[in-house]
């Protein structure tokens, strides 16, 4: 482990940290709408920056790396088909979320059907983000790090356990400071900061594990070695046996982006804060843009460690690990780690920020203190963070020996996607399926998936048909069931949406081009690599 790799850890680590202090600390706090929507005043570049940032952790990192060392090419779909849920999100859900105002999702949900729905969102969230997400988030992290600076060697602690231990605790007690004591603006400029870091060192890892295929002579024939030597690597089809089936492609993979991207809280909070309609729309089609370079950083890197350490017994998780500790220089490995960090926080402290949004406005002041002053609805997400970040740090260290670990977040993540993507689409779409309908279909939905993972004999079904398929059956049922409903059982009045007036809608005159050719860029992509 060279000193310099930690000097050029803790360098840019501290500087990330300085410059969002500086840029942030005269920012209002202590209001709900300057602590949980940074006064909705992000212009497109922080919207961008911070959507691309939040998503782009090392789960992703990590993850989706190692799940291209096992299955190549094919699972870039999760980045590719992410394109088009922005493209979605832009045209068609953020108008509607911006005309009401919004700061969380279940509140939309409360003024389309009624204030029980909204807590049983509320609650499906909270419980979602403190079991699947954030524990994932802090996982993968420690491992990440654990292989790109030597900690065993740096720390002298050779029991992986206890280092996994120690490395979740301290990410997730720096990430939880973060948050909870910055608010959405200063997690926007951190994400930012780390984001441009975080692309540029995805883009020199590639450069440098190319130059290691090649063994020094250029990116372009350590290419051509990679096309030779594993052709069946650099398929975006996905075959049957694979994590990602092509088909599955326009079902549940299609359903899973499409809720992350437009109905997921811990991503559309930074679009909630938008100065206006189309600084939004120009913010979340960059992110589409951006998304269409992600197999370059986010895939290629695993399908480079396949070429180089397959040989070696490395496992799919600590592919990218190794690759990064291995090819980098130690001055870059240890300003990579910094970024990775940053990466870690940021995709933590966001999920905290939208865990402590939902908790104080949807519950805190929603149902235990309808009266609660604004310094109190603040005070009590400052101390709901702290409580889940515990739950976390303790949950995170138990996931270790899951097989894919983006696979396994996936699939877990699908319990709760798939029912609430139904009732805010089936919300905006009709006007007169009533609450009851909603309910049902959240509650019925999540133990729906929930049994089809876990309960035999449920559990056949997702075998036989692919689970993505499976939560995509859901999701039809789901969206019939909720229409029977409000065929037989209709609200009585139809339901309006109203213009709050907090936002100006006017859209972005470049926003159905712009959507247009994201979408046909993505074909052209799958057209290219088709094997």
């Amino acid at each position: 482990m060279h000193m310099l790799t930690l000097a050029s850890f803790l360098f840019f680590t501290g500087l990330v940290a300085f410059v969002t202090w500086r840029i942030t600390h005269r920012d209002d706090h202590s209001s709900t709408s300057g602590y949980f929507l940074a006064g909705r005043s992000l212009t497109f570049p922080l919207i961008a920056g911070s959507l691309l940032m939040t998503n782009l952790s090392t789960e992703q990192m990590v993850g989706l790396n190692g799940a291209a060392f096992a299955d190549g090419l094919s699972v870039m779909a999760w980045e590719v088909v992410a394109v088009i849920a922005l493209v979605a999100l832009a045209l068609f859900f953020l108008p509607r979320f911006l005309k009401s105002g919004i700061a969380t999702l279940p509140q939309l949900l409360e003024i389309r059907f009624d204030k029980d729905t909204q807590l049983i969102t509320n609650i499906i969230f909270l419980i979602a983000y403190a079991v699947i997400l954030l524990p994932i988030i802090l996982y993968s992290g420690a491992i990440g790090l654990q292989g790109m600076l030597d900690l065993p060697g740096l720390t002298g602690i050779q029991s992986s356990t206890a280092l996994l231990w120690l490395t979740v605790w301290i990410v997730g007690i720096i990430g939880a400071i973060y948050a909870l004591f910055g608010g959405l603006r200063t997690v926007a400029v951190s994400d930012t900061l780390n984001g441009v870091g975080l692309l540029v060192g995805g883009f020199v890892i590639v450069y440098f594990g190319l130059q290691a295929v090649s063994d020094g002579t250029g990116i372009m024939e350590g290419w051509s070695i990679l096309k030779e030597s594993n052709p069946e690597k650099l398929n975006s089809i996905g075959s049957a046996e694979q994590q990602v089936p092509f088909f599955t492609l326009f079902t549940g993979v299609f359903l899973i982006n499409l809720f992350y991207w437009s109905t997921n809280q811990q991503i559309i909070q930074r679009t909630f804060a938008a100065k206006n309609l189309a600084e939004g729309q120009k913010g979340v089609l960059l992110t589409g843009l951006f998304k269409l370079l992600g197999p370059l950083y986010l895939v290629l890197p695993g399908i480079i460690a396949y070429h180089l350490y397959a040989e070696q017994g490395v496992r799919a998780d600590e592919a990218y690990g190794h690759l990064v500790f291995n090819v980098l220089p130690p001055y870059l490995t240890g300003f990579f780690a910094a970024v990775m960090v940053g990466a870690i926080l940021s995709s933590f402290n966001s999920a905290l920020n939208s865990t402590t949004t939902i908790f104080s406005l949807g519950i805190y002041k929603g149902v235990l203190n309808k009266d609660a002053t604004e310094e109190q609805v603040v005070k009590s997400g400052k101390v709901f963070g702290w409580i889940m970040a515990i739950i976390t740090m303790i949950i995170a260290p138990l996931l270790a020996g899951q097989d894919s670990l983006f696979g396994y977040l996936q699939k877990m993540n699908a319990i709760y996607f798939i029912p609430i993507l139904a009732v805010v689409l089936v919300g905006l779409l009709t006007k007169r399926v009533p609450p009851m309908a909603a309910k049902i279909a959240l509650v019925g939905g999540c133990l729906l998936i929930a049994a089809g993972y876990f309960v035999p004999p449920f559990t056949l079904l997702p075998q036989v048909m692919h689970e993505f398929h499976f939560v995509a059956l859901v999701f039809v049922l789901l969206v019939a069931v909720m229409l029977i409903i409000g065929k037989l059982r209709p609200r009585e009045t139809d339901w309006v949406q109203e213009h709050t007036g907090d936002v100006d809608l006017t859209p972005w005159k470049g926003a159905v081009p712009a959507g247009i050719a994201l979408v046909v860029l993505v074909i052209v992509m799958y057209i290219s690599f088709a094997g």
